[in-house]
């Protein structure tokens, strides 16, 4: 019987599942009959739980469980799949969505236990959620999908870590495809530009001008406007259900944010404070979506 659910019966996880990309993640995967669960560290347990008793509640198909984990913990990632599995039997869909940008560093100022920190949740935790799941996803030919970085390409000032973490991401995403393919697995990666999250207000509100930095940030897409968290859902939700003939993409999700010629020169641009957030070189630079979508 078809029943128009694009993902009935699936079982997936979502990391940062707090957040408001990750939390529009849950959401949809709900609608479409999925079985998440999600997770986010001990700190946001409350947001998480408000989220479950929202999908509880909301009588869709699916259906939505939260459990506390660190992605920065071998051992809590290895507890994330193994309450997934005893509680549904089976998984179908990774999506590693936690990740950090903050705080933003010069080069001068960075340390490289800065720089560990970010490998520590935006490589390690990808790699390690990738290789604890395999193997219940080998079982299900199921598939993989990683959340990158526009700015891999484009560069992010002030951001080498982070920008390094994300390239590594996309990388990861490209040789893990290679080595799945034998086993049915799809791996593949999105990278969107600006997305309308609270995290983005935040910053915003950092700013002397926070309604023009919000219509500089519409204005870097050809399409005028932020994108969306149900936007970057509905990205997710193709590649795992309909993007059968996908693997080693990376899904740019920009609204066209990398097209074309600006005004680049830096070359008497007035320097601005390197990791408040409150001013790059004027304002100008684009937050990237999952942006304080932690583990």
């Amino acid at each position: 019987m078809t029943t128009g659910l694009r993902y009935q019966g699936k079982v997936v996880i979502v990391t940062g599942g707090t957040g408001g990309i990750g939390s529009a993640m849950v959401r949809e995967f709900a609608r479409q009959g999925s079985k998440v669960v999600f997770c986010a560290p001990k700190s946001e347990a409350e947001k998480g739980q408000v989220l479950q008793k929202e999908i509880q509640d909301s009588g869709c198909a699916g259906e939505g469980y939260f459990q506390v984990c660190d992605l920065r913990i071998d051992s809590d990632i290895q507890r994330l799949v193994r309450v997934t599995i005893e509680r549904y039997g089976r998984l179908d869909c990774l999506v590693n969505n936690a990740a950090e940008l903050f705080p933003l560093a010069k080069v001068d100022d960075a340390t490289i236990q800065d720089f560990l920190n970010f490998v520590q949740l935006n490589v390690f935790g990808v790699f390690l959620g990738s290789k604890y799941a395999l193997p219940c996803l080998r079982r299900t030919k199921g598939n993989i999908i990683n959340i990158g970085s526009l700015y891999v390409d484009l560069g992010f000032p002030n951001a080498v870590a982070y920008a390094s973490t994300k390239a590594a991401v996309i990388s990861m995403t490209k040789s893990m495809a290679i080595s799945e393919s034998q086993y049915g697995v799809r791996v593949n990666c999105i990278s969107p530009s600006n997305i309308w999250t609270g995290m983005w207000r935040r910053y915003a509100n950092l700013t002397p001008n926070p309604e023009a930095t919000i219509q500089e940030g519409k204005d870097y897409q050809l399409m005028g406007r932020f994108g969306t968290p149900e936007e970057v859902a509905l990205a997710t939700l193709f590649l795992a259900a309909n993007g059968t003939f996908c693997t080693g993409l990376n899904l740019v999700l920009s609204g066209g944010a990398e097209l074309g010629f600006a005004k680049k020169s830096q070359v008497d641009a007035k320097p601005g404070p390197s990791s408040s957030g409150s001013s790059q070189g004027g304002g100008d630079f684009m937050v990237p979506a999952w942006a304080g979508e932690k583990s």
